[in-house]
């Protein structure tokens, strides 16, 4: 496929691999992944069901149906990102949000509130993250930790500002005037930069990604798998039950974290200040794992993730104390940080970037399944038992099977696809 002609200027005067030139614009337009989060529309909550009165429940619905509109269409959209590049996938997915979050600024409805966002929630579930972390991939290998723990950075960047944004933003006017903010900053520091620069592999310039050596100097053979072939190897789904297993974790135990402590004993500002340390580790995890030895498998550090998180899980059990419920929350952290960065490269390194879209556009669908089943399953057990300690212990026991899972998920023997993406 022939690359945008800046790229083609570009590349061969540089003094660097043009490959940190795609890490910026993936770094860009995982900032503005962030319009539609949740982090976000959690800012709107207050002054639309004010305006509307309409119920939570009701503005959260919205979350859950765009995440599975995302699980139908991820197994598309990965091949297409195979053999397009995520150039048109980003593109899109950066025009479609940033238009549906200026949009929302003219809600009248609650139909129409859900048709704008969960076309905009749907792009944040299935398309960028495909997108993001598939041009990461195909660019990156030797140094692909530290190239997804940069892009995940970015992405929790976008998580600290745009919140903070819409909410000066409504000072000034009102939580219309907020969705044009998100929806306009979307659009400025995404589109642009994915649009002129964003090449699909080195190939398509005449490079090659950095590659993995040997010790005597020679070139690591890497994986190329076909989906089919991925298919059938047992890593696919020890990765794929390390996903389940451990994402309604990931959501429920985040989602709930505040309530519960405040439950506790702790004061909603304590809560508060918790939950900003538990970010900051999940930051400062994403971004260490970079700097990881290469050499190490990367099952390892899914295994750690794993332990982490159920550690600070069943931690959080029985804490009274801001500074045992920082620890908790922290360790916590510690593991999200390390799944949002070691799982996406995993997928790579296991089977290949020749069809990472189509291998990883199969597996996505469980992800966000397994994400939007953590909230449900903790909401009903502390409806059921009147506390939360019921559902943590359960997301214990499932973070301690995700690490057998993970130990369990060696690497595949490499093999040659049998033709193109299937």
């Amino acid at each position: 496929m022939q690359p945008p002609s800046l790229p083609r200027l570009l590349a061969p005067r540089l003094p660097f691999f043009y490959g940190w030139v795609v890490l910026g614009c993936v770094c860009l337009a995982g900032f503005a992944r962030q319009g539609p989060s949740v982090a976000v529309l959690s800012i709107f909550i207050a002054p639309m069901t004010g305006e509307f009165g309409w119920s939570r429940t009701a503005m959260g619905g919205a979350v859950s149906l765009g995440g599975l509109l995302a699980a139908i269409i991820s197994p598309a959209i990965g091949p297409l990102l195979d053999r397009r590049g995520a150039r048109l996938v980003l593109c899109a997915a950066v025009l479609t949000t940033g238009i549906a979050a200026m949009a929302l600024s003219l809600t009248q409805s609650l139909v129409m509130f859900y048709l704008l966002f969960c076309v905009a929630r749907m792009n944040w579930a299935g398309p960028f993250e495909l997108g993001l972390f598939g041009a990461v991939n195909n660019w990156f290998v030797a140094r692909r930790v530290r190239a997804t723990s940069i892009a995940t950075l970015a992405q929790m960047s976008g998580l600290v500002v745009l919140p903070f944004l819409a909410q000066v933003s409504m000072q000034g006017g009102d939580w219309r005037t907020g969705w044009l903010a998100v929806g306009a900053t979307v659009l400025i520091v995404g589109f642009v930069p994915c649009w002129l620069l964003l090449v699909r592999r080195p190939e398509d310039l005449g490079l090659e990604p950095d590659r993995l050596a040997a010790k005597d100097g020679r070139a690591i053979a890497e994986p190329r798998f076909s989906r089919s072939q991925a298919m059938r190897t047992r890593a696919f789904w020890l990765l794929s039950l390390y996903t389940v297993l451990l994402f309604p974790v990931q959501a429920g135990v985040s989602l709930y974290q505040a309530p519960h402590l405040i439950e506790r004993g702790l004061s909603p500002i304590a809560a508060a200040t918790v939950i900003s340390f538990f970010s900051a580790m999940s930051a400062a995890a994403s971004f260490g794992v970079g700097f990881a030895p290469r050499r190490w498998p990367v099952c390892y550090g899914l295994l750690l993730a794993a332990v982490l998180m159920g550690t600070g899980t069943l931690a959080l059990i029985g804490v009274a104390t801001l500074p045992t419920a920082c620890l908790a929350a922290g360790t916590f952290g510690l593991g999200i940080g390390g799944i949002m960065t070691l799982l996406p490269m995993a997928w790579a390194d296991y089977f290949g970037r020749e069809s990472y879209g189509a291998i990883r556009g199969v597996a996505l669908p469980l992800q966000v399944l397994a994400q939007a089943a953590g909230p449900l399953l903790s909401g009903a057990l502390r409806d059921w038992s009147g506390t939360y300690t019921d559902s943590l212990l359960l997301f214990g026991v499932l973070a301690a099977l995700a690490a057998i899972a993970a130990l369990s998920a060696r690497a595949p023997a490499i093999q040659t696809p049998a033709g193109a993406a299937s």
